[in-house]
């Protein structure tokens, strides 16, 4: 029989970025737990800050029955000239029956003493009190804490218990508190507990008393306020998913606010004016054709007619906050950028301070430069110096502005900072860019610098950090990654594709780490080599094809990934590889290093005098692109089929032999420039 199962857990407010961050394992974790008790269903989870609510509308009123078989001793151990031995009586006793109820059976062939009995499931409400308290007891949300006498803990105290199945209580405990035929709705409604006669009767209760338990509710009615507000004054608010989802997370009746602050405030960067907002006062910034202006949006979760004083208090409180922020503003202006003091900040031990690691860094970017600088100036139409002028000062500055007050306040302002000041004091626009994006990309799907020098003062800023610390063996292992080595890695790969930058990872950064002492290459080598298998979203057998080339070059790399994969996710790709991959084992055993040739006086059958024929043809001509060279050498899959067919490679003549290998052995090294046919699974 089924019936509805109510389990809502009322909590003292529960901090939302832990709750977020443990609220993809939540059902996860319940549905184990009726799993392992044999009574997995479907159910919903709704949360509010205040409570945390499972919601069965069929459940079990009882475990199903099922059936047990055990399996004893052998008969031949179990029974000794028909007399019953200790393996006989032992399994009568673990079955809990005489040895006159045990029968016989077979297992693995041989016959065994068996036993068959039906368990009876138990009921529900035996099992959920421990069932609950597994669940609960799952749930990893960091930080707990213990509250009481109680000497379990939990992110915050629990404060009452509402188990119910169909319309009946269930008797239970949880960290001390028992559970009751009540709950509480939202504070400003009522303090008091209010009873429950039925589960329907729950949600109704909650509704009325201005709690919106259903968290997809909560979202869209937030969002919809954000559509009134818009409509009504025609401005645009910035809607930050995450900062949403906390604001579900925090609120049970949710209410979106239109707030002011003094224009007088909008002479800040915007993203400071945004950073106050958000991460201090959890506000919405609002734009009008694309600007920020001087308005925000709280969502409250006050209940009231009147919100003209939660507004007030809102724009009182985000007023200090824009005002030290102007003050930090003007004095850093006033101080203006320099890099006095960085000799002090300790970058990492082993590597100096920061202001050594500039110093690497203008070594790394004088490189880069030098071999990207006819790029740069078909980009921008400046010279040589002008250029090389802007870089040295981009690197010079991209640390100045962690001297600066607003940096120290907002750390995660930091280069964004740098920019504005530098437009402020005067310095090229070039120079401000490339403090701007010098962390680009920050992220898998972050945004590039948008220019090659911007590109160098980025490339040059992680290749520090990468040789530096790879030097003193600060090379990540597992999850652990302090420095996000291997999101510098993959940026160097995104902003090398972007901008058209050759780089080889091995030659160029052996090149540059020779100012680095204590690199042990060999193991940098694999971490770039892991990460391009984690940059390229094909199948990881045809990137290790093309790195088994030999080939390290990244823009190559790129272009040769491409060309392989398009060809191998082609229809008809099966059949041609099945040839090549012959091809490949054929000259397994053969050094392609040295010089290929073949000497045309000893083919002596037409289908080797006509694959011979048809190489040359296809490798004397040049190829717009490596997939049209690929194209060009599997069109000769007929003539290596008839060859195959028609001809003995291992001849008894041993010239014979080794000149049709050699002639193998071309068609296999022209496409190991590429990539290595045999490492690609199809």
């Amino acid at each position: 029989m089924l019936q509805t199962l109510l389990i809502e857990i009322g909590v003292e407010e529960l901090p939302a970025a832990p709750l977020l961050k443990e609220l993809k394992n939540i059902e996860k974790k319940w549905a184990a737990v009726l799993e392992d008790n044999v009574l997995l269903c479907e159910f919903e989870f709704y949360y509010t800050p205040r409570r945390l609510v499972l919601w069965h509308r069929e459940f079990p009123r009882a475990q199903a029955d099922s059936i047990e078989e055990l399996f004893g001793a052998p008969i031949a151990v179990a029974y000794k000239n028909g007399v019953p031995t200790k393996a006989a009586e032992g399994f009568a006793r673990k079955c809990g029956v005489s040895l006159d109820e045990i029968g016989r059976g077979e297992k693995n062939g041989k016959e065994v003493l068996y036993f068959k009995r039906e368990i009876k499931g138990k009921q529900s409400c035996e099992l959920l009190e421990k069932m609950i308290s597994t669940w609960i007891k799952s749930l990893s949300f960091g930080k707990s804490m213990r509250w009481g006498s109680s000497s379990e803990s939990f992110i915050r105290p629990i404060r009452w218990l509402n188990i119910m199945l169909g319309d009946v209580s269930v008797e239970a405990e949880l960290f001390g508190v028992k559970s009751a035929m009540s709950t509480y709705v939202h504070r400003m409604s009522s303090f008091e507990a209010i009873d429950i006669s039925n589960a329907h009767r729950y949600f109704e209760i909650l509704k009325e008393g201005a709690v919106t338990l259903f968290q997809d509710e909560r979202r869209l009615k937030i969002l919809n306020d954000f559509a009134s507000l818009s409509h009504t004054d025609g401005f645009d608010i910035e809607v930050d998913e995450d900062l949403l989802e906390e604001i579900v997370a925090i609120t049970e009746h949710p209410k979106a606010l239109l707030g002011n602050f003094d224009e007088k405030f909008l002479r800040l960067p915007p993203e400071v004016i945004i950073t106050s907002m958000k991460e201090h006062q959890r506000y919405f910034p609002v734009f009008k054709n694309g600007k920020l202006v001087n308005k925000f949006v709280v969502v409250t979760n006050a209940l009231t007619e009147d919100f003209s004083k939660v507004i007030e208090g809102n724009e009182r409180v985000l007023r200090p906050r824009l005002a030290d922020g102007l003050f930090f503003y003007d004095n850093d202006l006033k101080n203006g950028l320099s890099v006095a003091g960085l000799e002090k900040i300790t970058f990492f031990k082993g590597l100096g301070s920061v202001a050594d690691k500039i110093q690497r860094e203008q070594i790394i970017a004088e490189n880069l430069f030098n071999r990207y600088s006819q790029q740069i100036i078909a980009e921008n139409g400046k010279s040589v110096e002008e250029n090389r002028a802007l870089l040295t000062r981009s690197i010079a500055l991209a640390k100045a502005d962690l001297m600066s007050e607003m940096v120290y306040e907002f750390t995660e302002l930091q280069g964004l900072m740098g920019y504005y000041y530098a437009l402020e004091l005067g310095e090229p626009q070039e120079v401000a860019l490339g403090i701007k994006e010098q962390y680009l990309p920050a992220g898998e799907d972050s945004e590039l610098p948008s220019t090659i020098l911007s590109a160098i003062v980025a490339m040059s800023i992680k290749l520090d950090t990468l040789l530096g610390l790879f030097s003193i063996n600060q090379i990540p292992t597992g999850s652990r990654d302090p420095f996000a080595l291997r999101r510098a890695v993959i940026g160097i790969i995104r902003i090398s594709k972007e901008h058209n930058l050759a780089f080889d990872i091995v030659t160029l950064i052996r090149d540059l780490g020779s100012a680095y002492d204590g690199i042990e290459y060999e193991k940098l080598d694999s971490f770039i080599v892991e990460r391009i298998n984690q940059f390229y979203d094909v199948n990881p057998s045809i990137i290790k094809a093309v790195l088994s080339s030999g080939e390290r070059e990244l823009l190559e790399l790129h272009k040769k990934i491409a060309a392989v994969n398009t060809i191998a996710t082609s229809e008809n790709f099966s059949s041609v590889f099945s040839t090549f991959k012959r091809v490949a084992n054929i000259t397994k055993d053969f050094d392609i290093s040295q010089a290929l040739s073949v000497r045309e006086e000893l083919l002596e059958e037409e289908a080797e005098k006509a694959l011979y024929k048809a190489f040359k043809e296809v490798d004397t001509k040049q190829y717009e692109s490596y997939e049209v060279r690929l194209d060009a050498l599997f069109s000769l899959k007929p003539q290596l089929d008839t060859f195959f067919n028609d001809v003995m490679v291992n001849a008894e003549d041993e010239a014979i032999k080794m000149n049709r290998k050699s002639l193998v052995a071309l068609v296999y090294k022209a496409l190991l420039e590429i990539a290595d046919i045999k490492e690609i699974s199809v």
